[in-house]
């Protein structure tokens, strides 16, 4: 009839998910875990009083969320993916309800439900890009994902520190919980559907085992992971022995915290990078910044305690480089997975994060008891250098 006339929903109105949907959901992501990300170390002193203990707890929540990580895909089959997803942001916020607790229990509790909520996260997010960001767009959104991510990883951890010095610790965790609510609502807003395809597949172990074998007899999965971990090492090693260095050679606390925040700044370079992996292909590009990368550590590791102020420019230019690998290198995963084995290799491939902050610190106690700090740059050198060579044989020209 004349008269029935149909008006369009408001909800129809929402874009279709693109590069700036998941770069927007990643930056409120990175707010939620960047703000106490400083936070949690400390506050895991002020309860334990020891360093070494602080360690083996660090590394308990560690290999726990590497287990969790590894039965990931499980959880995805039995739930809808938007509910996976729901349940990591969620997790952040019970996270700092444990948090304030300012309890050992209520650290371990609080730091595991951490790791689990950003493996969730993690792994539903990056399904949801290669469901949604078409192959030859994967240099572009990842450069625009971690260029915005810049933001929080820069001001973050300053924010965490100030809220909590200044305010306490429920201004501080409650931070989190803000942003969680936020990172919830906006990814409801967007309304991301599953891609059908993978529901048609056909092949899907269930078995963790069965996951990390399938996943080790691909060759390209096998050097996706390889240059992912590789650049993970370096962050890490960035991250806690370049404020260690500042302070060991007399430069202070304050001259290691402004060296992890120019590193984070050197973030929106991403996007720099991600034309470039366009232009001249990533293989080039990831092979040239893992080079670079060797180069700069060794240069570090001569120099050393000598000018401490040299070798910590020298470990920014490494960061500069490390982004490259950031914006590129997980095209290297998403263009070799198959489509019906998505959720599968995506939580074997995320344990690159948890053996990236495992194995350095195994590694360095072992060379630091026979050399100075210095050598910890020149190890991690090595490995880049071997990720330099690895990348330019084995990766595909054309990707």
């Amino acid at each position: 009839m004349a008269t029935h006339v149909r008006h369009p929903m408001w909800l129809a109105q929402v874009r279709t998910a693109g590069a700036r949907t998941f770069a927007s959901l990643y930056s409120i992501e990175s707010f939620a875990r960047a703000t106490v990300a400083s936070v949690i170390p400390i506050q895991a002193y002020e309860i334990l009083r020891n360093e070494q203990t602080v360690s083996m707890l660090y590394t308990l929540v560690s290999l726990l969320g590497l287990s969790v990580t590894l039965f990931m895909p499980i959880f995805i089959r039995r739930f809808a993916r938007r509910w996976v997803y729901t349940a990591g942001a969620c997790l952040l916020a019970v996270g700092s309800l444990f948090f304030v607790t300012h309890t050992l229990w209520g650290q371990f509790l609080g730091m595991l439900c951490r790791v689990m909520g950003a493996s969730a996260l993690s792994i539903t997010l990056n399904l949801y890009i290669m469901d949604h960001i078409r192959k030859t767009d994967f240099m572009r959104a990842e450069s625009l994902r971690m260029a915005w991510s810049m933001f929080a990883w820069t001001g973050g951890p300053t924010l965490g520190i100030f809220l909590y010095t200044h305010y306490g610790i429920y201004a501080a965790h409650g931070a989190v919980a803000v942003f969680a609510v936020v990172l919830l609502a906006l990814f409801w807003f967007y309304r991301l559907s599953d891609n059908p395809m993978i529901a048609a597949g056909k092949s899907r172990a269930a078995n963790p085992l069965a996951n990390i074998g399938r996943f080790l007899r691909q060759p390209r999965l096998r050097l996706a992971w390889l240059i992912a971990f590789g650049r993970s090492c370096y962050w890490t090693t960035f991250f806690v022995y370049g404020p260690l260095f500042m302070v060991i050679t007399g430069q202070g606390e304050l001259a290691g915290g402004l060296l992890v925040s120019a590193g984070n700044a050197l973030l929106f370079a991403a996007i720099f990078w991600g034309r470039a992996g366009r232009r001249f292909g990533a293989r080039r590009i990831i092979t040239l910044a893992f080079a670079a990368m060797s180069a700069l550590l060794f240069s570090a590791g001569a120099v050393g305690e000598a000018v401490p102020l040299l070798t910590a420019g020298l470990l920014l230019g490494g960061a500069f480089f490390t982004i490259a690998i950031d914006a590129l290198g997980s095209t290297a995963f998403m263009r070799a997975v198959r489509s019906y084995e998505r959720p599968q290799m995506a939580a074997v491939y995320r344990t690159y994060l948890d053996f990236s902050e495992l194995t350095p610190p195994l590694v360095y106690s072992v060379v630091l008891t026979f050399f100075g700090l210095g050598s910890v740059f020149a190890t991690l050198g090595c490995l880049t250098a071997a990720c330099a060579i690895v990348t330019w044989i084995y990766l595909p020209k054309s990707l």
